[in-house]
């Protein structure tokens, strides 16, 4: 049997605006699978686009290995191709490894959360709705809070010290705390998905190629028995359509090229013959050949086993149509046809057409190199966003974060020139050393001749090395025996050779230079590296510095999060199609609830709703120092409290954390104003008080001593009448007194009266009788003629009353 030849011309692509029976014919499908193999292998001399770029690739990672080939540099140094006298060590210097783990591995340390956010009508409703109940405690809330205290009825929907106080706390508080279980059951469904795959290998896999070669890729699809698999896909392997796109967007067809083994294509088309596969085989040997540079990096063992095949996806667009039918009770009924249907249109036909246009993505397979197209079928399970309906997601997540014009630069393809130079340097720098001689000593036969050691033997250059060397002595002659002035009187003199000194010093700061250069190109600096941190640096500037360094490959982190991101959006879609469409769906569930049972409902509703999918960035050091640097100022400032400034630090979102920060600032500071308004009211009550109190005690001891004074009126007023009645009393005791005095006196008096007036009777009954008497002496006198009468009386009283008390004493 004559092998077959393989002629790769380049081919235009079929029209796009055939219809969806002629897309879906296996000629359609073999006219793009050979638009696509003349664009990517189409030889031109000895080499094709797919492999020139296989190439490339593959040496950018022989160079992020430090396993870079040794001939150019060899070319560099041999004279005339001849390399006999270089004895060198070949051994690659790994300097580019060393940027590029720190750059991988600082990004695999940046942590991050796949967040989900639902958008559908329902969950916006129950978000609004929750929203509003917040809304109407904030309104009510001081008659709420009286309701509580005057009746003990708890109205609040939710707790009042947490309340926002406005709508920015309020937008901030939803963005925080609300969360529904569909959404947490979305974030499950996907995390688990991903850990189900190892995607942290995927992931860390994409890092290194975005690292080293500048492009990075995965791939999404699902399985019926396997459900949805996440894979990590080599870019050296992969194909697209041109684009300027970063995250190849715009482009209308993908593919990757495999070495499948033989009894593997049995799986892919279980119809295949005998016949059909002897004749893949030849097809496969005569593609090797055709490509004699695969065997510059694989054995003719291993090519003789395998068949390359070139899977691809193509997008196009797919006529849907259905037929609207107008029922006689006035409903309507939607079936679907084919885009061949074209009933009769016009006045009086019960039913219209409704059409549709949508993406599709087809998928297909070629035997490289041959016109046999193992599988070409429209893609099952295509990712379909539901808010927009009429395109289609790729299987393929790729992206280049520095691509121009079909051009992709990387890392790695910055630092080899000068890694190159570095390594020159280094086999200069051997090249120096290994001429560069020892010191040594000049011995002057002459000087040493006519030496004698006493020992009767000659004294020989050997025997001064020895004494030179053990003893650091020279022994010499400043006189010939026969009296000349010998010239060599000191026969051993060291030989000093600086000759490489220099060189090596040029070379070692030649190394130092292109060192400097690869920082600079890459931006990975000494304080990143760690290489040589300046000791008198403060801690402050060498995390400024290393961080700088974070900033010039922050290109290299956002690639990987966005295709993160993009894969995440395809695993959503397609978990919702599988609980929607599958049989296995509540299997399936199952499977990604085991972790979580008690969301397991909510997952096995997820079909139901449509989610934005974000990332969700745990902040760097620089995010970090800026976030603590305010939490500290904050904290100086006693705006927050240390509870309040642990919850912040616990935040990964920086935006959202400092939003937290402000809000905290100014809910603690409206708090201290209405604390320092309190303090004030307090004090001015407290004044008030005071003043009242100084008043009332002034009023008191006013009162007091009105009091006092009027209880001393009152004692001085009692006093007087306690007086008065004393006097009333001893008056009316005087008056008694008197009265009984005067009464005495009276009785007295009337006693001395009715005496004196008895004593006057008396006295004067005795001066009657007396003149009687005295009178009748008289008559008797006269009668009788008598001497006369004295009649002096013997008593000193008058009446009674005497006078000698008023004689002297």
């Amino acid at each position: 049997m004559e092998k077959p030849s393989v002629i790769i011309n380049q081919l235009p692509f079929p029209n796009q605006m055939a219809s969806d029976e002629e897309k879906s014919s296996e000629k359609y499908g073999l006219s793009v699978a050979k638009a696509i193999e003349g664009e990517w292998f189409k030889r031109k001399g000895n080499s094709c686009r797919f492999y020139d770029q296989w190439g490339e690739y593959h040496r950018l990672r022989l160079y992020a290995r430090g396993e870079q080939p040794m001939q150019k540099y060899k070319d560099e140094l041999a004279i005339n191709g001849d390399m006999s006298m270089l004895n060198l060590d070949w051994t690659p210097i790994p300097i580019i490894p060393k940027f590029v783990d720190i750059v991988v591995n600082g990004m695999n340390d940046r942590l991050y959360k796949v967040k989900a956010e639902a958008q559908d009508v329902m969950s916006a409703e129950k978000k609004n709705q929750f929203q509003e109940s917040i809304e109407k405690d904030m309104v009510s809330k001081d008659f709420l809070e009286m309701t509580k205290q005057e009746f003990g009825i708890n109205a609040f929907n939710m707790d009042p010290n947490e309340l926002p106080a406005d709508d920015q706390e309020l937008s901030l508080y939803m963005q925080i705390n609300y969360k529904p279980g569909i959404e947490i059951a979305e974030e499950v469904a996907i995390d688990t998905i991903l850990k189900m795959n190892k995607f942290d290998e995927v992931k860390k896999n994409f890092d290194y190629d975005v690292t080293t070669i500048g492009i990075g890729c995965m791939k999404h699809n699902f399985m019926v028995n396997d459900g949805v698999n996440v894979e990590y896909v080599d870019p050296a392997n992969w194909i697209h359509s041109y684009t300027e796109k970063e995250d190849f967007s715009d482009c209308y067809y993908f593919g990757e090229v495999k070495q499948v083994h033989y009894t593997e294509l049995l799986k892919i088309n279980p119809d295949l013959t005998d016949e059909q596969l002897t004749e893949i085989k030849n097809s496969s040997s005569a593609y090797n050949n055709y490509f004699p540079i695969i065997r510059n990096y694989q054995d003719d063992a291993f090519l003789n086993e395998v068949v390359t095949l070139m899977y691809f996806n193509y997008k196009t667009s797919k006529r849907f149509v259905w037929k609207k039918k107008i029922l006689d009770n006035g409903g309507e009924r939607v079936i679907r046809k084919g885009d061949t249907f074209n009933p009769p249109t016009g006045d009086g036909i019960p039913f219209e057409i409704i059409e549709a246009p949508r993406e599709v993505w087809y998928d297909g397979i070629l035997v490289g190199g041959s016109n046999i197209l193992l599988k070409w079928e429209m893609a099952r399970n295509m990712v379909r966003p539901k808010s927009a309906s009429q395109s289609a997601m790729p299987n393929y997540v790729a992206h280049a974060p520095r691509l121009y014009k079909g051009n992709i630069e990387s890392l790695v393809r910055r630092m080899i020139p000068f890694a190159d130079q570095i390594q020159l340097t280094h086999l200069k720098l051997q090249q120096v050393m290994s001429r560069v001689v020892p010191d040594g000593v000049f011995i002057d036969a002459d000087g040493i001749n006519e030496v004698d050691l006493g020992t009767g033997a000659a004294y020989n250059p050997e025997d001064a090395l020895k004494l030179y060397f053990q003893t650091g002595s020279v022994i010499g002659r400043s006189y010939t025996q026969e009296g000349d002035f010998n010239n060599a009187r000191v026969p051993i003199q060291e030989l000093n050779s600086n000759s490489g000194q220099s060189k090596m010093s040029a070379l070692i700061a030649n190394y130092n230079h292109y060192l400097n250069m690869i920082r600079d190109v890459t931006g990975i600096n000494s304080a990143r590296d760690g290489s040589s941190p300046n000791p008198d640096a403060l801690v402050g500037v060498q995390k400024l510095a290393a961080l700088s360094s974070n900033t010039a490959t922050r290109h290299i982190l956002n690639a990987g999060l966005y295709a993160t991101r993009r894969l995440a959006e395809c695993i959503s879609l397609r978990v919702g199609d599988i609980l929607e469409y599958a049989d296995f769906r509540e299997e399936f569930a199952m499977q990604i609830g085991k972790y979580n049972v008690a969301i397991l409902d909510e997952i096995k509703d997820l079909y139901l709703y449509d989610f934005g999918i974000f990332i969700e960035v745990a902040p760097d050091e620089e995010e970090k120092q800026m976030l603590e640097a305010n939490i500290n100022v904050a904290l100086q400032q006693k705006t927050i409290d240390l509870e309040d400034a642990i919850d912040i630090r616990g935040m990964n979102n920086i935006k959202l954390a400092n939003e937290m920060l402000k809000v905290k600032r100014r809910r603690r500071m409206e708090e201290m104003q209405k604390q320092a308004q309190q303090q004030q009211q307090m004090k001015l009550q407290s004044d008030l008080q005071t003043q009242q109190s100084a008043a009332q005690q002034k009023a008191q001891l006013i009162q007091l001593d009105a009091q006092a004074k009027t209880q001393v009126k009152e004692a001085e007023a009692q006093f007087e009448i306690q007086k008065m009645n004393a006097e009333v009393e001893a008056k009316k005791y005087l008056m008694d007194l008197e009265f009984q005095y005067n009464m005495q006196l009276k009785g007295i008096e009337a006693e001395s009266l009715m005496g004196r007036e008895d004593k006057r009777e008396k006295a004067k009954s005795e001066r009657i009788s007396q003149q009687n008497t005295e009178q009748s002496k008289l008559i008797n006198q006269r009668k009788n003629n008598l001497p006369p009468q004295n009649f002096e009386s013997t008593e000193d009283t008058l009446d009674g009353f005497g006078l000698e008390s008023f004689g002297p004493k």
